[in-house]
């Protein structure tokens, strides 16, 4: 394995163990806010706030894995169909598009999250920094564009594989094989 598959490796699952995390925390959040509610009649004022910020980073950084395993919902059904070099060049014309978006996201998330940062803009009820809860947008869309960027000709050549193999391969690498 080279030294870059092993960095790429490592990266990727750093971003798994993050949404995670995020996913396990959010329920730990949440449950604390019905027991409070519901059981003690005192609700944890700033759950819900937390939860939308949780999420956030949730979907963001999970956009990076799915973009690293090009699982993202496509409109392919011209380029599909089309035989290289033409497929190649609608492919390549779609990649850069997409590459295009995330720079201009990253550009306005890094906007954003600045501004929250100088004036030391901060969520109501948990008065968390702002700046940390757009943080997630701006990471999301800098893996992003990260992603398809090192995947570059996996993108154009479209050699992903169908969605039913992923999904077997992701079983079988979570669960390994039933005999």
């Amino acid at each position: 394995m080279s030294a870059l598959s092993r960095v790429e490796e490592i990266l990727v699952a750093g971003v798994r163990v993050i949404v995670g995390a995020a996913i396990f925390v959010s329920i730990a959040i949440n449950f604390a806010n019905i027991a409070g509610r519901y059981l003690f009649s005192e609700p944890v004022i700033w759950a819900e706030e937390i939860l939308s910020y949780l999420m956030v980073w949730s979907v963001f950084l999970g956009a990076v894995l799915v973009t690293w395993e090009g699982r993202h919902i496509k409109m392919d059904l011209i380029s599909a169909r089309m035989r290289p070099p033409a497929s190649r060049i609608l492919n390549a014309i779609t990649v850069a598009v997409f590459a295009a978006v995330c720079a201009f996201m990253v550009f306005q998330s890094w906007t954003v999250v600045s501004m929250a940062r100088e004036i030391d803009q901060r969520s109501v009820a948990a008065e968390i920094p702002m700046a940390l809860a757009h943080a997630g947008v701006l990471l999301g869309f800098v893996g992003m564009l990260l992603a398809v960027l090192l995947r570059l000709p996996h993108y154009v050549r479209n050699v992903f594989g169908s969605e039913t193999a992923a999904v077997q391969k992701q079983v079988t690498d979570t669960f390994g094989t039933f005999e």
